[in-house]
C-alpha cells in the first residue's frame, strides 16, 4: 500500500512521519517518471522521434569511417540544368566505358595474329556481344562530345577564371587523354583503319625523334606495339583519367560551383550569391545519375539500331580509309601540309587551350562583356568545324611511308 491509506492505522504523530516519508518517495519516483515520459505542452504529449532504421545506422557507421557526409555541401541552384551538369554526364559515360570494356576485354586477343578475328567473335559468337560493342563503341564518342561541350560552356560562362584556373587545366588534359583512348580505340580493331591510325602514330613518333620513343615499333623488339597500345588503353589511360577526375571533382568541392554570369555572385565575384537557393551535392548527384540512365538508355538504342561495323584484317602497304569522325579536321591538314601537320595542330590546339585561364583574366564572366576572347574562342570552333566538313570535298590520299 501507499499513500494516505498505508499510513492510516499509525498514530498522529507517526502518520505525519509516514506522509513526509511516501511523499519525498513519490517525489524521486516523479524524478525518474521525468525522465521516462516525454514532457508535456498543453495538456499535449509530443510524438516520440522516428526509429532510425538499420540501413540509417550503417550509413552513419561508414560516414563516420569514410566521411561521406563530405558530399552533402551545398550546390547552388542554376548547377542543377543539363549544361551545368555535363562534366557529370562525361563521367557517366566513362562509367559506362569501364564496365563495357571490362567484359570486352574477356574475349579480345590483343595480338596482330588474332586481334581483329577476336573482335569478329565478339560480334558472332559471343552471346550480346555486338550490343556491347555497340553501347563500348557510342559511349565513347559520346565521352568525347560532352567533354568538348564541358569545355565549351565553362569557357563561355566564364568558369575557368580565378581561383579555377587550375582545374581548367586538369579539364584540358582530360580532353586529351580522351581523344588518346579513341585513338588507341581504333587501333586495337585492328581492320584497315586501325592498321593505317598505328601507321600515322608510328611516324609521328620518328617525328618527335627521342621523345617519341614509345610510340617506336623498336622501343620493345619482344612485345607488338598493338600489345603496349592495348597496355595503355585498358590500364594507363583509364586510370589516368581516374586519377584526374578524381582530383577535378575534389577541386570543385575546394572552389566550390562557379557563379553564372547572369546571376548577382558574392562581393569577391567568385562564388554564387548567397541569396541562391542551394541544395547538397548528393541530390545533384541524383540528377546526373537520372542524365546517365537516359544516356545508358540512348547508348543501348543507338548499339542495337546502329553497331559499329567491323573491317576485314588490314593489307600493308596501302593507305585507303579515313580515320574517325573526331580526326577529320587533322585529316584535311595532313593532306594539305603532310604528316607533320597532324602533330603541330594537335599540339597547337592544347597549347591555345592551356592558355585560356592565363589570357583571358579579366574579372568580367558574362559572355558579351568579353568580346576578345569570346570571338577568338568562335574562330577556333569554327575553323575545327570547317576543316572536319572539307574532308567530303578531298580524296583520299597516301601520306605514310612505313605502312609496308
Amino acid at each position: 500500500m501507499s499513500g494516505r491509506y498505508g499510513c492510516c492505522w499509525l498514530g498522529s504523530t507517526d502518520a505525519r512521519i509516514c506522509h513526509r516519508n511516501m511523499s519525498g518517495h513519490a517525489e524521486r519516483s516523479g524524478e525518474s517518471d521525468v525522465n521516462d515520459e516525454p514532457e508535456t505542452s498543453g495538456g499535449q504529449t509530443p510524438a516520440r522521434a522516428p526509429h532510425r532504421g538499420r540501413a540509417r545506422r550503417i550509413l552513419d557507421v561508414v560516414d563516420e569511417r569514410l566521411g561521406i557526409g563530405a558530399l552533402g555541401y551545398a550546390v547552388p541552384e542554376h548547377a542543377n540544368s543539363l549544361a551545368w551538369s555535363l562534366g557529370g554526364v562525361t563521367a557517366a559515360a566513362f562509367g559506362i566505358l569501364v564496365v563495357s570494356g571490362i567484359l570486352l576485354v574477356q574475349f579480345y586477343s590483343p595480338t596482330p595474329e588474332t586481334a581483329n578475328q577476336s573482335v569478329r567473335g565478339i560480334v558472332t559468337d559471343v552471346w550480346g556481344g555486338s550490343v556491347l560493342r555497340g553501347v563500348h563503341f557510342w559511349a565513347s564518342q559520346a565521352m568525347y562530345v560532352t567533354a568538348a561541350l564541358h569545355l565549351i560552356r565553362v569557357f563561355v560562362t566564364g568558369s575557368f577564371k580565378r581561383p579555377r584556373e587550375g582545374n581548367w587545366l586538369i579539364g584540358v588534359a582530360l580532353f586529351a587523354l580522351i581523344t588518346l583512348a579513341l585513338f588507341t580505340g581504333t587501333v586495337l580493331k585492328w581492320d584497315q583503319e586501325g592498321f593505317e591510325a598505328l601507321g600515322h602514330n608510328v611516324e609521328i613518333g620518328d617525328l618527335l625523334g627521342g621523345a617519341g620513343f614509345w610510340f617506336s615499333a623498336e622501343f620493345a623488339n619482344q612485345v607488338s606495339i598493338l600489345v603496349r597500345l592495348y597496355g595503355a588503353h585498358v590500364v594507363i589511360l583509364p586510370g589516368t583519367i581516374l586519377v584526374l577526375v578524381t582530383l577535378h571533382g575534389l577541386l570543385v568541392k575546394r572552389h566550390k560551383i562557379s557563379p553564372h554570369p547572369s546571376l548577382p555572385a558574392d562581393s569577391s565575384g567568385e562564388q554564387a550569391s548567397a541569396a541562391e537557393p542551394t541544395e547538397p551535392f548528393t541530390h545533384h548527384l541524383r540528377r546526373i545519375g537520372a542524365f546517365g540512365l537516359v544516356l545508358a538508355g540512348v547508348l543501348g538504342i543507338l548499339a542495337v539500331f546502329l553497331p559499329p561495323p567491323v573491317g576485314a584484317t588490314p593489307v600493308a602497304g596501302i593507305e585507303v580509309t579515313r580515320p574517325p569522325w573526331n580526326f577529320w579536321w587533322l585529316y584535311t591538314l595532313e593532306d594539305w601540309f603532310g604528316l607533320p601537320a597532324i602533330l603541330f595542330a594537335e599540339v597547337a590546339f592544347f597549347i591555345i587551350l592551356a592558355a585560356v585561364p592565363f589570357a583571358d583574366r579579366s574579372r568580367n564572366r558574362l559572355w558579351r562583356r568579353r568580346p576578345v576572347p569570346i570571338a577568338a574562342g568562335l574562330v577556333l570552333v569554327l575553323g575545327i568545324l570547317t576543316l572536319t566538313l572539307l574532308i567530303f570535298f578531298i580524296p583520299v590520299k597516301e601520306h605514310l611511308g612505313g605502312l609496308g
